[in-house]
């Protein structure tokens, strides 16, 4: 809990819908062996390592879920130690699309504190492809209605591969029949950072306003 408060992550009920949770790592194969499950079975799920080792290790987990299943485990280290990482299969689709894909606008970021800081905030049409590329099922989700607005707000970084995504990914959706647009935060920000930073929601509402068409 305190890694999600230094995220400025403090809402328990966001945190919950989200279901988010932590890996301490170690503990997970006597876990589940005692459960019945085979040793082939949490090698061949990618829960555990070829060594025998927990697949994720202090480590917070979001589970990433289409039809309401559980396709995906995302961990973001709480450390240097461990990269972060999605267990080896299809990351799915967009994150929490079932429950957002009603909505004519959409806002799209790159990673999933950026979703969760923002679905804090109030801005629930928020969603996130976990990166910059999209799955061709999350480019097919994207465009299931034509009448949708898609704000991209990737991360401003020093070297501006976020940005390049984004109007790249811009121009495609604008190709395809959608207005789209990418959304321009402070240098090296993040929705993320940008919150912890001290913008409040009007601030990002100001950059939506402010979002610069191809």
């Amino acid at each position: 809990m305190h890694y999600l408060l230094q995220r400025g992550l403090r809402e328990p009920a966001v945190i919950e819908e989200l279901g988010i949770g932590y890996a301490p790592g170690g503990t997970l194969r006597s876990h589940l062996s005692d459960l019945g499950y085979s040793l082939d079975l949490l090698l061949e799920t990618g829960l555990i390592g070829s060594q025998g080792q927990d697949a994720f290790c202090r480590r917070v987990i979001f589970p990433c879920r289409q039809n309401h299943r559980v396709v995906n485990l995302y961990g973001r280290s709480i450390g240097t130690a461990f990269p972060h990482r999605l267990l080896p299969r299809s990351k799915g689709g967009l994150f929490a699309w079932e429950s957002l894909r009603h909505y004519s606008h959409v806002i799209l970021v790159e990673g999933l504190f950026d979703l969760a800081l923002l679905w804090q905030e109030g801005f629930r049409n928020t969603t996130c492809a976990i990166g910059t590329h999209l799955t061709p099922l999350q480019w097919d989700q994207l465009r299931d209605s034509q009448d949708r607005r898609v704000d991209i707000v990737f991360d401003q970084d020093e070297n501006q591969a976020g940005q390049q995504a984004a109007r790249a990914l811009t121009k495609r959706l604008h190709r395809a029949g959608l207005t789209a647009r990418v959304v321009h935060l402070p240098a090296g920000q993040d929705p993320n950072s940008f919150f912890l930073a001290g913008a409040t929601r009007g601030d990002f509402i100001r950059c939506l306003e402010e979002a610069e068409s191809p």
